[in-house]
């Protein structure tokens, strides 16, 4: 019994000293990666040192070292992502008038996309809507200036200008044999974010053309003044994003618990999830979602958060897929950095970016040819049908009032848009199961 124990002590011994072995020699290979990071920053950092040295020694033109370093910041930046930039004096003022104040523009959001500067959309009504510029151009050129290798920064900066002046975009279209040259004339943009319509009796159609920060506000106020509605369509096609927090409160709308969409970083304050809440919620009305490829940012939360709750069914194409975080920090008084710190995700852990949000139902945009009728007249049609005819020989006795309502979408409209009318032939289906 006594060796027993005094084996089991001598066991417990050995254990200790191999446990005690393990642990220092973990420590000590810790300290040598860490030893080892630090020596390889540090060689880093003297090799740019170095360079920056010798380029302001030996380069065949004058510079000074503040105008490589800005340079090669910027290069820096732009490798990380198409978001994440360095902003001098210049570039920091420019962003400052673009959120306070007012400026001249096209009214386009852009991306990269696959290297190229791609519009993610026109925005209605502004002077690229009205010149015909369209979701997935790619921009070959701003005037005579190649965009390649161009960041997005510098090209919002060339294309915003004082209003009334003229800028020329040369753009690649799919479809189009050869690049398309479009004169724009650049103009103060002033956007209405929603629009509210209505289809036949009992739908309502509301369009949203980018997230700014009275979206909810504007949907409740459609929702508030059509009480008869039996079904909804929300148009997010050409959305290019815009307030976390508004696509988060449209979705809070037709959600009442869960999760609505995290963000995750390097930086564990970054990690946050955004829940629904019950207050004021919509569990009922049937909701159709309208996305394409120049849905962006927001657009791509609502449409997959609604989603992936199935509380929506959403139509169309595939979105842009915009799905990560940027903020804007001062480095200096008068210089910052705009850096890309998290990603979005929606409630069932996919992610938005370079993937976007793929449609339930996928349908192409197009117009849809109705099949001609021939002509079938019934008795009680008769006398009607030889007036409409002598009309045609005759004209018109009395021209009929054919004011267009611009709060009500026609028929003629719908079919002009084969993917607003799969939206409406899906809607009304829900609309009878509803019941």
């Amino acid at each position: 019994m006594i060796i027993k124990n005094k084996k089991a002590i001598l066991l417990g011994f050995i254990s200790s000293v191999a446990a005690t072995v393990i642990l220092s020699t973990s420590l000590q290979a810790d300290n040598a990666n860490r030893q080892s990071e630090q020596t390889s920053k540090l060689e880093a950092y003297l090799k740019f040192t170095k360079i920056v040295q010798l380029i302001e020694e030996q380069y065949v033109d004058d510079i000074n070292a503040s105008d490589i370093i800005n340079n090669a910041l910027k290069g820096m930046l732009s490798n990380l992502d198409a978001h994440s930039s360095f902003m001098d004096a210049k570039e920091t003022k420019e962003l400052q008038v673009q959120t306070h104040g007012e400026f001249g523009g096209l009214g386009i959001t852009v991306g990269m996309k696959d290297g190229a500067l791609t519009v993610i959309a026109p925005l209605e009504g502004t002077p690229a809507d009205k010149a015909g510029i369209k979701a997935g151009d790619i921009i070959l050129k701003i005037n005579e200036l190649a965009t390649m290798g161009m960041t997005i920064d510098k090209a919002v900066s060339i294309m915003r200008g004082k209003p009334q002046t003229s800028i020329e975009l040369t753009v690649v279209r799919k479809g189009e044999m050869k690049p398309l040259k479009i004169k724009i004339v650049r103009d103060i943009i002033e956007i209405q974010s929603v629009y509210s319509k209505t289809i036949g009796e009992d739908i309502l159609y509301m369009r949203v053309t980018s997230f700014d920060q009275k979206v909810v506000q504007g949907l409740q106020k459609g929702i508030k003044e059509n009480p008869g509605r039996k079904g909804i369509v929300l148009d997010l096609r050409n959305n290019p994003g815009g307030l976390l927090n508004q696509a988060i409160g449209v979705v809070d709308m037709f959600v009442q618990e869960g999760a609505i969409v995290s963000q995750k970083g390097k930086i564990p304050e970054e990690n946050l999830v955004y829940n629904a809440s019950q207050a004021n919620t919509d569990l009922s009305t049937p909701l159709v979602i309208l996305v394409n490829g120049g849905s962006a940012s927001a657009s791509e939360i609502v449409s997959g958060a609604l989603q992936d709750h199935k509380r929506a069914v959403v139509v169309g194409n595939k979105t842009f897929g915009k799905g990560s975080v940027q903020v804007v920090m001062p480095i200096s008084q008068d210089e910052a950095l705009r850096l890309t710190i998290a990603r979005y995700y929606l409630p069932s852990g996919r992610t938005i970016q370079a993937v976007g949000v793929t449609p339930d139902v996928e349908v192409s945009f197009g117009e849809i040819k109705k099949a001609e009728e021939g002509i079938s007249i019934k008795e009680k049609d008769l006398q009607k049908h030889l007036e409409s005819e002598l009309e045609k020989v005759d004209g018109k006795k009395e021209e009929e009032n054919t004011k267009e309502n611009k709060k009500v979408i026609t028929e003629e409209q719908i079919y002009k848009d084969s993917q607003l009318k799969s939206a409406v032939d899906i809607l009304k289906a829900l609309m009878i199961t509803n019941k």
